[in-house]
């Protein structure tokens, strides 16, 4: 066993964990400041839950035997609990236990992103049970079509999942995802879509209506999560690698592509750059990035960068022109940003994209794969959003939404004042 590649590996899934927190600072600064510990707290709910069913039957479900898609016959349930995950094969670079624990991190902060698009009207307990849900029905089984690199004796991953291995079989070249444009924030971004379609609008909401609480712990959260990235993307390939280190490098060049684009764009349309929309476009280069990180030259991913940070900077205004009420862009930010990252690579990937190869065909490998997690993603959401909103109620009521949730749902406050209470 290779004990720095094991180091590496669960150094890299404590970074990813940390992104959760960071998303809740993130998350917590853009909403009201009676809110913000309901917002934190669906971040900090989907860690405690996730981490949980990742444990229990997640990962099982997650990585089965084969590359189609998920059926009762292919669940590895030997994997259940765990237990058969101990012993550490003779060869292997780090512990079986080492990339579950990695991989959890992703389910964790995946189910915390889509929290952001029913910000200041979702009920905690309704939350709660739609996570279980969307992550045992949704999340679980898209992991095992991006990730899905079964385990073989010798240590060794031997396959993927319908996304990578099964194109490759169909058209010579498998999508490109390396860590989960798809799986991650296409998928997260349409959970999104659908949760704020079966929510419906916040009272009042309306362009210019609602004001980032506070900015600084929007930037600290951008942080964490920019900090928390290099785990995310350098900690895919599993290894401390040339691989790794391109995408180290992809991770800072295209986010601070995307920050200074968002801004220019900013600057352009409203008269003045904000630290929100440097935090926003950062994040919009690091979703963009995600997918692409190992398979694009440096220059490559400044390009898509700035590409990312203006096309989402003008994205977010999406929900105004349609009529949805995505809180947090959700939508603007991960929903396009995943796609933009996802369909470039069909241009621009290393070798295979279609300036190198002259080929359509990985184009439309990614072109595939976006599509198939869209459409399985927001569909499943739909259904589930519904069915939780009409039994136990999904939304808070309008005099509690008023009143602010954090006083409602938690009998908390976020800021009290020295001397307001006796």
């Amino acid at each position: 066993m290779d004990q720095g590649n094991t180091a590496f590996v669960l150094i890299c899934a404590a970074l990813v964990l940390l992104m959760t927190p960071g998303l809740a600072f993130f998350y917590g600064g853009l909403v009201k400041a009676k809110s913000v510990i309901s917002m934190m707290m669906m971040s900090f709910g989907a860690i405690g839950l996730i981490g949980v069913l990742w444990v229990v039957f997640g990962y099982a479900i997650a990585f089965p035997s084969g590359t189609g898609l998920i059926a009762p016959w292919t669940i590895d349930w030997s994997a259940i609990g765990l237990n058969s995950l101990l012993e550490v094969p003779k060869g292997a670079a780090f512990p079986p236990l080492a990339f579950v624990g990695f991989q959890a991190t992703f389910a964790i902060i995946t189910v915390a992103l889509v929290s952001g698009a029913i910000a200041d009207r979702a009920r905690f307990g309704a939350w709660m049970v739609f996570a279980g849900v969307w992550a045992t029905v949704v999340y679980f089984p898209v992991a095992s079509w991006v990730f899905n690199f079964g385990l073989a004796e010798d240590g060794s991953f031997s396959y993927g999942g319908w996304i990578t291995k099964g194109l490759q079989d169909m058209l010579g070249v498998g999508a490109i995802d390396f860590a989960g444009g798809t799986a991650v924030h296409i998928n997260a971004g349409a959970a999104g879509l659908a949760l704020a379609l079966v929510l419906g609008r916040r009272i009042g909401s309306q362009k210019g209506a609602d004001v980032p609480h506070t900015p600084p712990f929007v930037l600290l959260g951008a942080g964490l999560l920019w900090f928390g990235w290099f785990g995310f993307n350098a900690g895919s390939e599993l290894g401390a690698d040339g691989t790794a280190s391109l995408a180290f490098v992809n991770t800072l060049a295209a986010p601070a592509a995307a920050l200074l684009s968002w801004l220019v764009m900013e600057k352009i349309r409203n008269g003045k750059p904000t630290s929100v929309g440097a935090a926003s476009g950062a994040v919009a280069g690091l979703v963009a990035i995600t997918p692409a990180c190992a398979a694009l030259t440096p220059i490559w991913a400044v390009v898509l960068g700035l590409l990312a940070g203006a096309v989402c900077q003008l994205a977010i205004d999406l929900k105004f022109k349609l009529g949805f009420d995505d809180s947090l862009d959700v939508v603007g930010i991960h929903l396009i940003g995943g796609i933009i990252g996802t369909l470039y690579l069909g241009f621009f990937a290393n070798d295979t994209g279609l300036i190198y190869s002259g080929s359509f065909a990985q184009l439309a490998a990614q072109a595939l794969a976006a599509g198939a997690v869209l459409v399985y993603s927001f569909g499943l959401a739909l259904v589930i959003g519904f069915v939780v909103q009409k039994t136990i109620g999904f939304r808070v009521k309008d005099e509690d939404e008023i009143a602010g949730l954090d006083t409602v749902v938690h009998g908390e406050e976020g800021y009290v004042l020295i001397g307001a209470r006796v």
